[in-house]
């Protein structure tokens, strides 16, 4: 497929097939993801045991759940601080990250290649890029950071000012307006960082500022397509999470666990669908608007050479031939 193929395939289309032909990448994330959370929940289901295994009140949080009853087991000093529970959580949650940035080379590796990625190239595109991506990790941390802190410190006191008017719904209207700009905002950064990713992975570049700058200049650039194929992509995952929470309220029975079990994992299915779509628009963008074409020369036969008498024979008569018919 050439450059222009590419664009008229369009950025939606092009990454969801690169998705379709690499779904292994999305089981073994989810299959990471599921046992990472498994262990992170053991130090609240260790605590919950010790309450719920002497409860008559178990069986309502066992066959289906009681808000209230789960309020009041989380409240008796015997389950002790919520802090040692939520603490191995939050570690392994940071693990799932680390461990997301160093498998990540590989799948933008993979979403690039023509054919099915060896394992010793994912791994080894994993390896050359840990490095880089820390770098540029630690980069984007400190310009969100600060992006972040101007933008809901800006939304702070526009909210204050809409608290001064007569207006009762400015407050809301402002509060909703803020949140939504902050949005665009954060879509944007994440789609400059996400392009330089790609940039350091697919342009095998050595200087991570080379490579954020590309992205800077690309988003900036293409900034309607990836911010508009971006945001559609994030509606689409809040379609599957609230569509999903309906589904789950309203056709799964409160006592069943493998029901709610079955549409959980479902929606966390499909939510890594739409995270991983996202990066193939990054990945889809880069090799049809970054790479710099390669210009093909023009074929152009070499002049056939002229065939040259063999000179004649020593000692042989040089008598020229007689014309035909004499």
């Amino acid at each position: 497929m050439n450059k222009n193929e590419g664009k008229n395939e369009g950025l939606l289309s092009g990454a969801l097939s690169r998705v379709g032909h690499n779904k292994r990448y999305i089981f073994w994330f989810y299959v990471l993801n599921v046992a990472l959370a498994w262990l992170g929940a053991g130090a609240f289901q260790a605590q919950a045991h010790e309450i719920l295994d002497h409860s008559l009140l178990a069986g309502r949080l066992v066959h289906g759940f009681d808000l209230a009853v789960f309020i009041e087991m989380l409240a008796r000093p015997e389950f002790g601080q919520m802090l040692a529970s939520a603490a191995p959580a939050m570690h392994f949650a940071v693990l799932y990250f680390l461990l997301t940035a160093l498998f990540m080379p590989g799948v933008l590796q993979g979403y690039a290649s023509t054919y099915r990625l060896p394992r010793d190239e994912f791994f080894r595109a994993c390896g050359t890029n840990l490095w880089r991506f820390t770098r540029l990790m630690i980069v984007a941390f400190i310009v969100v950071g600060i992006l972040s802190a101007a933008l809901f410190g800006l939304r702070g006191a526009l909210m204050d000012k809409a608290m001064d008017s007569t207006n009762e719904l400015l407050y809301f209207e402002v509060s909703v307006a803020a949140l939504c700009l902050i949005f665009l905002v954060m879509t944007a950064v994440r789609i400059w960082f996400d392009l330089a990713e790609t940039d350091v992975v697919l342009g095998e570049r050595r200087a991570v500022r080379k490579s954020i700058g590309a992205g800077f200049r690309h988003a900036w650039r293409g900034l309607g397509r990836l911010l508009g194929a971006y945001v559609l992509i994030a509606i689409i995952g809040i379609g599957i999470l609230v569509g999903g929470i309906y589904c789950w309220i309203r056709f799964v029975p409160s006592a069943s666990v493998l029901g709610a079990v079955v549409v959980s994992q479902f929606i966390l299915i499909l939510l890594l669908v739409a995270r991983f779509w996202q990066r193939g628009v990054a990945v889809t963008y880069y090799l049809y608007d970054m790479v710099e074409p390669i210009t093909e020369k023009p074929f152009i036969p070499e002049p056939s050479a002229t065939p040259v008498p063999p000179p004649a024979m020593a000692g042989a008569p040089s008598t020229p031939l007689e014309p035909a018919g004499t």
